[in-house]
């Protein structure tokens, strides 16, 4: 066997695994939450327009949460 072949198996035991899992089960493991740095250090944000939206970002944001303009 090989390890694609091995790693399709495991994908499809753990697949069918979850499946027999009751809805309100999966439906609690389908959100993580992750911590954003500045995102959710507020409440509530508003803004005028896009633009000055896209300016906070790119002010305020670190670049890995990909708000960035490309």
């Amino acid at each position: 066997m090989t390890k694609d072949t091995t790693q399709l198996q495991e994908w499809l035991r753990d697949f069918e695994a979850a499946a027999r899992r009751p809805l309100e089960q999966r439906w609690r493991y389908s959100f993580i939450k992750t911590y954003k740095p500045v995102m959710d250090d507020a409440k509530f944000r508003a803004f005028d327009t896009m633009e000055e939206y896209r300016r906070w970002c790119e002010a305020n944001l670190p670049r890995w949460l990909g708000y960035a303009r490309v």
